[in-house]
């Protein structure tokens, strides 16, 4: 397959073979494994994860990509979704699913907020994305890459940073680099429902400090045990579920 990337989708084809090996490897699907991989392109992923798993489900917008992947696998092989990841159902996928991907990077960041509301269903998620953005993921509290989005994955997976990849190993190559990320499900206690506005309002006023930023009553804080002086980076993801979980915004 050969397909002209468009700019609307944000497209860039991995097309480097000691990538892709080693990208299947990181997975290691097995047979009867439930993968599930968001934009599989001109499938060149794909072909490995059915070759190792047997069959794979696949979501792709492209009517053009969707096309010639129908064209090229039965469908016990591929089960085809033609939908927009950012409007796909994921809590309809089986749990124990495993999520893979390519994500455009000009949208990952609302795709990985989606899957985080389902993220408890599934057994794993591995994603190329900016290396910038692995970087955000993967943040320890009080550095500058610590934020919003460190909280929200944070609080629901073990983030693994696994390797960098290279602009060439893409077709057109992009301007920035990449890399691959592992996402694991923390089994535990649902969130409150608060924690997603608190982080928000949170990082919203980066710079400002907790008492500000938040706005809660000084006991509030002595009761968490937290200093209302801190600036929202300097606070755990578990220091946030803490907050969430005393407080309804």
């Amino acid at each position: 397959m050969r397909h002209r990337p468009k700019k609307r989708f944000g497209q860039h084809f991995l097309h480097d073979q000691g990538v892709l090996a080693r990208i299947v490897d990181a997975i290691d699907p097995r047979q009867g494994d439930a993968l599930v991989e968001i934009g599989p392109g001109e499938g060149a992923l794909t072909r490995r994860l059915v070759e190792r798993a047997g069959s794979v489900t696949a979501i792709e917008i492209d009517r053009d990509l969707a096309d010639a992947l129908e064209a090229e696998f039965p469908r016990n092989r591929l089960a085809l979704h033609r939908a927009d990841a950012l409007a796909f159902d994921f809590g309809a996928l089986p749990a124990g699913a495993r999520i893979v991907g390519n994500l455009p990077y000009n949208i990952s960041t609302p795709i990985l907020f989606r899957l985080a509301e389902s993220g408890s269903r599934f057994r794993d998620l591995h994603f190329m994305l900016q290396l910038e953005v692995v970087d955000r993921m993967v943040a320890a509290h009080s550095t500058p890459e610590y934020g919003r989005l460190s909280v929200m994955l944070q609080a629901r997976f073990a983030m693994r940073k696994l390797f960098k990849v290279s602009a060439g190993a893409f077709r057109p190559p992009p301007k920035v680099e990449s890399a691959m990320v592992r996402m694991t499900p923390l089994h535990g206690e649902d969130l409150p429902q608060a924690f997603a506005e608190v982080v928000r309002r949170a990082f919203s006023a980066r710079r400002k400090t907790l008492r500000n930023a938040l706005g809660l009553a000084p006991e509030r804080f002595a009761a968490l045990g937290l200093d209302p002086g801190l600036r929202p980076e300097n606070l755990s993801p578990r220091d946030y579920v803490r907050i969430a979980a005393t407080c309804a915004l």
